[in-house]
């Protein structure tokens, strides 16, 4: 019986397969495409599959045992996710480990936030055995940033000066993989955080220090972001993230040190730092430069 990762090409579920097939786990990835199986890495078996497409599922998901859900903004990602849920509990899988979103009080009203709810309540009724990570905002989030903060010396996510415990994405990974290969995380819900709470300033000097040039922080101004956002997104996305940057603005997403001590508990080790990712992708951009 294998494992598969839905979502398994992005920046999170890239890294749950990586993890899954060093430790020997037969890994399937499901694409919507035919084309795309060849891309996939050394050692995963492809399976084609379209959360739009309840059908479809039925075929990805037989023979499967686990099951790694991770659902893309979309607009009708709520239903998605659901058909997924609904597919699984009727072919027999045995184990869900969802990625939502971490969500203080209040940020329901973030659109993407809000429709993983419904997706969270599915796999609690579905009567399958579960595990829900809610982690922070990425990262890895940054590296899309490169020319702005290399090129140009600015910071430009405009993630306020509330603070939130932002989280790698390798841990986000590990995370899911212990709640996959390890017993005693069925039914709980884990908020993943980094160790630190981090400002828009914040980060711009943490960029700047392993630069070894100014990098200063775009602002809070979203009407600008948005303006520019609008010129590679989506105009229901731009919406959607601006209501999320000024519910970051507003209250941030801050951990208490009782929540970092149980995103410790999920990933066997200390959560990464951001000064240590920056100083590994500054040392990476640095390379690509040379």
């Amino acid at each position: 019986m294998s494992i598969l990762v839905i979502g398994g090409t992005g920046t999170v579920g890239s890294q749950i397969v990586s993890r899954l097939l060093d430790q020997g786990a037969k890994v399937q990835v499901m694409t919507h495409s035919i084309g795309k199986l060849a891309s996939l890495p050394a050692g995963v078996e492809g399976v084609v599959g379209d959360l739009a497409d309840p059908p479809s599922l039925h075929r990805a998901f037989g023979g499967v045992e686990s099951l790694v859900l991770i659902t893309a903004v979309h607009p009708d990602e709520t239903a998605r996710g659901q058909f997924a849920v609904k597919a699984a509990r009727k072919v027999g899988i045995k184990k869900i480990v969802f990625m939502s979103v971490v969500m203080p009080p209040g940020s329901e009203r973030i659109p993407h936030f809000a429709s993983k709810i419904p997706i969270e309540q599915a796999i609690k009724d579905s009567g399958v055995a579960y595990t829900i990570l809610r982690p922070n905002n990425f990262f890895q989030n940054d590296l899309m940033l490169r020319d702005a903060i290399v090129k140009y010396g600015v910071y430009p996510q405009p993630i306020g000066s509330a603070g939130s415990n932002r989280v790698d994405v390798r841990d986000i990974a590990d995370a899911a993989v212990n709640s996959l290969r390890k017993s005693g995380h069925e039914g709980k819900t884990y908020n993943l955080h980094g160790p630190d709470a981090l400002t828009g300033k914040g980060v711009a000097a943490v960029y700047s220090r392993h630069l070894g040039t100014e990098v200063n922080y775009g602002g809070d101004d979203l009407d600008s972001w948005a303006e520019q956002a609008l010129e590679i997104l989506p105009a229901w996305m731009v919406h959607d993230f601006r209501i999320m940057y000024q519910f970051f603005q507003d209250h941030g997403l801050r951990a208490e040190q009782s929540e970092i001590a149980k995103t410790e508990l999920v990933l066997n080790h200390p959560p990464r730092s951001f000064d240590a990712f920056v100083a590994e992708t500054v040392s990476l951009w640095k390379q690509v430069v040379k």
